[in-house]
């Protein structure tokens, strides 16, 4: 169908060929008399076109958009995931990457954990299994037995009814959650309009800033990787935490610290808790790597079954992406646990039903697949301790490879000291590369990793670890 303003110019009477116009003149001389031709007839405010011209103008769409570049300029492509991109399109037969935060077997495959291979079957072969809606709190039997996970079978906080747990998309959903409920609730000052601070490590897991500020939550930044022993800045993370305002949100990662793989020791935690308590300050807890970090659950849980049994209130996010290998499943749970008190059940039971108000704003219900996976498996005794088989395998090929890595760099007398790469633990490793040998080293020999010089451990293995050793060597002795 033809636009309006057409349907409008067709119907339009043909305008005169010219228009003359006389001025005031003398009548007894012609030579004073002015003629003015106009063979432009859209200048002329009473011609018909210029009406339907006026009206088709009206009628047009808008020629500008509501959300101009000042407004909303271009978003920086992800720096993870643009580095995927590029090692996806690179052609070179050598190419290692090792940027991507997902376990990687032997041949450097993503691998299915056999346990979950089996709950899938159970799934598939059950008749009563459908695709109905999950509880806005998501799948109860999984909760349950995931704060059991992280804070042990037999806690005290759960016998006593102090945990509320929810159901998330995996450990971002949870810190998102955790990060809107804090915003929208924890007024520690008595003033709805001074947002109490979230620390972050220095350096932390990059989405952490986004999540917070994207529901109002200021963040501030405490230290924590010391570039010179490439371990813990314990020094200047407690002076941090001791200048802090009173009752701020600190961060904390449970285990396997992402991106440094350096983690407090069990004396260093205690300290931490100790200044915190003095200092009032809210643990939030992110713990992504259960399992996956030492193979021992309980040992990777021990610094937030160490503030639980120390009377903190706090919150926790749980990711079971990496221990079981449900990366695009998203599942994941946010757990609420009070504080001792005479009220502490009815405190919790408050919290639940906020977390799950918000929680119906914003996805109404979790996704039902991963946690129905995670579940048969947390509460099948003997799928349970295979799964517990899959998480030392998986760690212990990790720990196997850092060996390996610092070996190599040892045996080719590599400037430097390496022995981080083995006291650092989990998926990955801050190598101490800089910017510019990260360059380097992917220009030249096609090894991808971000380029704070981190590195997943998962991406090496037995047929790349000489190669990407030798690299780093080459690298490190020519470039600066």
């Amino acid at each position: 169908m033809a636009p309006a303003s057409s349907l409008l110019l067709a119907a339009a009477p043909a305008p005169h060929a010219h228009t003359s116009f006389s001025s005031h003149h003398t009548p007894t001389s012609s030579s004073n008399r002015t003629t003015i031709t106009n063979t432009n007839p859209t200048t002329t405010s009473s011609t018909p076109l210029l009406r339907i011209q006026t009206i088709a103008k009206h009628m047009a769409l808008p020629q500008t958009t509501s959300f101009p570049a000042q407004v909303v300029p271009q978003a920086p492509e992800d720096p993870l995931f643009g580095l995927a991109r590029a090692f996806k399109a690179d052609t070179s037969p050598q190419k290692v990457d090792l940027g991507i935060g997902a376990y990687r077997d032997e041949n450097a495959k993503p691998w299915v954990l056999p346990v979950v291979k089996k709950a899938d079957e159970i799934i598939r072969n059950d008749p009563e299994a459908n695709h109905e809606y999950l509880p806005i709190a998501g799948l109860a039997s999984f909760t349950s037995k995931a704060a059991e996970i992280v804070l042990g079978a037999s806690a005290p906080a759960i016998a006593e009814g102090r945990v509320a747990s929810i159901q998330t998309i995996s450990g971002t959903g949870a810190c998102h959650l955790g990060g809107l409920f804090l915003s929208r609730f924890y007024n520690p000052y008595g003033n709805a309009s001074k947002k109490p601070t979230v620390y972050l490590s220095n350096p932390t897991w990059a989405n952490h800033n986004q999540i917070f500020s994207n529901v109002g939550l200021p963040i501030a930044q405490y230290p924590y990787f010391d570039k010179k022993t490439r371990g813990l800045d314990i020094v200047g993370m407690k002076k941090a935490l001791s200048d802090a305002p009173e009752r701020s949100i600190i961060l904390l990662h449970a285990c396997a610290h992402n991106p440094t793989g350096v983690d407090p020791t069990p004396a260093q935690w205690r300290e931490i808790a100790e200044i915190m308590a003095a200092k009032g300050h809210f643990p939030f807890f992110d713990t992504a790597y259960q399992g996956f970090a030492s193979g021992d659950l309980d040992r990777d849980a021990a610094a937030i079954r160490l503030f639980v049994e120390l009377g903190f209130e706090l919150v926790i996010a749980q990711s079971f992406a990496k221990n079981f290998g449900l990366y695009g499943e998203r599942a994941g749970c946010f757990h609420f646990v009070s504080a001792p008190s005479l009220d502490a059940a009815s405190v919790t039971t408050r919290v639940a039903s906020q977390l799950t108000l918000l929680q119906r704003s914003e996805i109404s219900n979790p996704p039902i697949y991963g946690a129905k996976v995670a579940s048969i498996v947390l509460n099948d005794p003997a799928l349970f301790a295979e799964w517990k088989e899959n998480l030392r395998t998986m760690s212990g090929r990790i720990i196997d490879m850092r060996k390996a890595l610092r070996a190599k760099l040892e045996e080719l007398g590599t400037p430097g000291t390496w022995n981080h790469i083995t006291d650092q633990i989990g998926m990955f490793s801050f190598t101490g590369l800089n910017e510019n040998q990260v360059a380097k080293i992917r220009e030249e020999f096609h090894i991808y990793m971000t380029k704070n010089g981190r590195i997943s451990m998962a991406g090496l293995n037995t047929r790349n670890v000489d190669y990407v050793a030798g690299a780093v060597d080459k690298v490190v002795r020519e470039v600066q």
